[in-house]
């Protein structure tokens, strides 16, 4: 059946709540705009996705605050969605470093979702697309921990800008061997063997339960971009400055061990 547009709206449409007109695309440029004001001059970032449905009683909380404590530590500001369950456990982890910024990204719902306590920088916004662009843009990881619909959909969203060369080829950490198992197992059996992935794109996703190894791929792939930065000369940008500072050649190694 074909969709028939008028002047007072459409049929068979998906409806955004928030987007009632055509007036609604400066609401949508001024979430961009907030975002970026906030987050333009934050440095060298990751970001932890995961379900905010799991309490702080979930080994998984447990791990998420750890590995995001270890992440500050190392100099890396902590992004997540601002929510609970495994949001709050990052920003918990790096609140309690208090060496970085704990970065909560949250999203204004018709059910309130309130942003979590251990924040440092709060930004909200009105749309899922604009924070998740929010998300995405300024981190060199994503640690991705056991979740639902959402936590697929970010995940397959990175998966995707870094297959298609969209942007830099940052590490997607998958922490939960036996969550994430079944989902690996599942790639290499139907779009591995019918042909619509590659064993490279597979090849993007690397899954641990060791918080130290989820750091050491982080620093590995900082190293890469540094030698792609130095290749084009730009050893005198904010950029390679602000990377060297956390992951200089003589700190980060490629010989397995993280130096301190």
């Amino acid at each position: 059946m074909q969709n028939i547009y008028t002047k007072n709206g459409a049929k068979n449409r998906i409806k955004d709540v928030k987007a009632n007109d055509p007036w609604s695309v400066f609401r949508i440029m001024a979430n961009f705009v907030d975002g970026f004001d906030a987050l333009k001059d934050i440095g060298p970032s990751v970001t932890f996705f995961g379900s905010a449905r799991l309490k702080p009683e979930s080994r998984y909380y447990e791990e998420a605050r750890r590995l995001a404590f270890m992440f500050a530590e190392s100099g890396f500001n902590v992004v997540t969605g601002g929510s609970n369950g495994i949001m709050e456990a990052a920003n918990r982890g790096a609140f309690d470093s208090g060496k970085t910024e704990s970065i909560g990204l949250n999203i204004s719902l018709p059910h309130e979702q309130k942003m979590n306590m251990y924040t440092t920088l709060s930004v909200e916004f009105d749309y899922f697309f604009v924070r998740k662009v929010m998300l995405v843009k300024y981190s060199y990881a994503y640690i991705v921990f056991p979740g639902g619909f959402g936590t697929f959909d970010e995940l397959f969203e990175a998966l995707t800008l870094v297959q298609t060369g969209k942007i830099f080829p940052i590490s997607i950490i998958l922490v939960g061997v036996d969550f994430w198992t079944p989902l690996l197992e599942f790639l290499k059996k139907s779009p591995l063997e019918l042909g619509t992935i590659s064993d490279y794109d597979l090849g993007l996703i690397r899954v641990t339960d060791d918080p130290k190894e989820a750091i050491e791929i982080t620093k590995q792939n900082i190293l890469k971009k540094l030698d792609e930065l130095e290749r084009d000369n730009l050893q005198t940008s904010e950029l390679y400055q602000e990377l060297l500072d956390i992951c200089s050649k003589e700190v980060c190694s490629f010989d397995g061990v993280i130096k301190e």
